[in-house]
Parts: structure tokens; sequence; C-alpha cells
């Protein structure tokens, strides 16, 4: 029968982990501050929810603005008083993408679900040194 090798843990390994994961979470407190400040900037310099730029010290600050569009399960009876009903999944949810195939083949109008219509925007933080270190 062969001899099965097993990894070893020590209580060397064991401290470390310990530390280094006390270490992530103040690092990750200070990265969330810092966020916030950036926001906060740009929101006063920019506008908020836009997307933005600072060149500064060697770096570039970025805020990226990403936005997606929803339509709400309320959409489904719409549809249904339209006789859409192709635009329809069959777990009686909206299909996204065929909705917006027939707003842009005419088939319907944008104002006809606008109420229905959820825009959600996620903002990211980015920073990028301007030269290679």
């Amino acid at each position: 029968m062969a001899k099965v090798n097993h990894p070893t843990v020590t209580a060397e390994m064991i401290e470390k982990y310990y530390e280094c994961n006390k270490q992530r979470k103040e690092l990750e407190k200070q990265m969330e501050e810092l966020k916030e400040r950036f926001h906060l900037y740009f929101d006063k310099s920019f506008g908020e929810d836009e997307k933005a730029e600072v060149v500064m010290g060697g770096y570039k600050l970025q805020r990226q603005v990403r936005k997606s569009e929803k339509y709400t399960d309320e959409t489904v009876q719409k549809l249904e008083a339209l006789s859409m009903n192709e635009l329809i999944k069959t777990i009686k949810k909206p299909d996204d993408a065929k909705i917006k195939a027939a707003i842009q083949l005419n088939l319907l109008k944008e104002e006809e679900l606008k109420d229905f219509l959820v825009t959600n925007s996620s903002l990211a933080i980015t920073v990028k040194p301007l030269l290679p270190k």
C-alpha cells in the first residue's frame, strides 16, 4: 500500500494566517475610507454618478460608472396587455434582451414601458501608475 503524504500545519502557520487576516481587515477599512473620500471629491468636482479622472503624483485616479437596466416583474402585465407575450420568458419574467430588440425594431414604444424600467449604477474607483514601476 502506498504511503499518503499529508500536508503539515504548524502553530507558526496558524499565527501567521491570523496576523495576515488582521492586517487585511485593517487595509480594507483604510481603502474603504479612501474610496469614500474619492467619491465625495468626484461628486463635488464633476457631479454625482459621473465618470471622472484626475492625474496626480504619477498616478491616474479614475471613477468608472457601470449602469444596468432591468425591467420590473410588473412589466409582464403591461406586455400581456399589449399582446407582446413573446417578450416574456416562460417563468413570467420580462426578457430584457427581447424587449430592447422590439424597441429598436419599433414594434414597441420605449415610453410604454418607461415606468417599469429600473436603472442601477455602480461606481468603481481605480488607480493606475502613469509609468510602469
